[in-house]
């Protein structure tokens, strides 16, 4: 049986897979599979049914993407937030750029090369954005020490975490965890 797959910008998070599966549901289509950035359609879908679905989508904070080169920009995004935010913490000791390479199947150079014209940022920059607002998360839930989130998120050592913490966020670990209000940066806006 034929099936589509299709792209989808700003999905960051297992709720962003509830409502871009309902959404899809709605438009009376099959999902043979799902996951961030990317959903698998049973059967050929219409240029009709694909126009409906983007719009519904759009409603819904999503966009459809086409283009070859946005498609790989989003794996690419969805493959870092899906091992920074989703996956097992202790799981975070493979290196991106064979973790993109090996998903993707594309040479690390050349993704590295189209992440950074199209962004206007490296993929390394890209990451330690969202490995900064996975510690702003561990750090509100006040679970972990900073010794066990700078292990967990595959830091050299509790000084490098808290380095580039600062550099990023202009406050220490310690500061940022003694702000009542302390602010995240959603993850569709990274």
């Amino acid at each position: 049986m034929a099936t589509t797959d299709l792209f989808i910008k700003n999905m960051v998070c297992p709720r962003c897979i509830k409502v871009v599966t309902a959404t899809i549901h709605a438009q009376e289509l099959t999902i043979q599979d799902i996951q961030l950035g990317k959903v698998t359609v049973a059967g050929t879908v219409s240029d009709k049914q694909l126009h409906e679905l983007a719009d519904a989508l759009q409603q819904e904070g999503f966009l459809l993407i086409d283009d070859k080169k946005q498609q790989l920009i989003a794996g690419i995004k969805s493959i870092i937030v899906q091992a920074v935010h989703h996956s097992e913490l202790d799981e975070m000791k493979e290196n991106f750029s064979t973790l993109l390479a090996g998903k993707l199947q594309k040479d690390y150079h050349y993704l590295s090369n189209l992440f950074s014209e199209t962004e206007g940022t490296t993929i390394e920059q890209y990451i330690i954005q969202q490995k900064i607002e996975r510690v702003k998360e561990l750090l509100v839930y006040n679970e972990l020490s900073l010794s066990e989130i700078s292990y967990k998120l595959g830091y050299s050592s509790v000084a490098h975490l808290s380095a580039q913490f600062k550099k990023v966020t202009g406050l220490t670990p310690s500061k940022f965890k003694q702000l009542k209000a302390p602010e995240r940066i959603p993850l569709d806006k990274i």
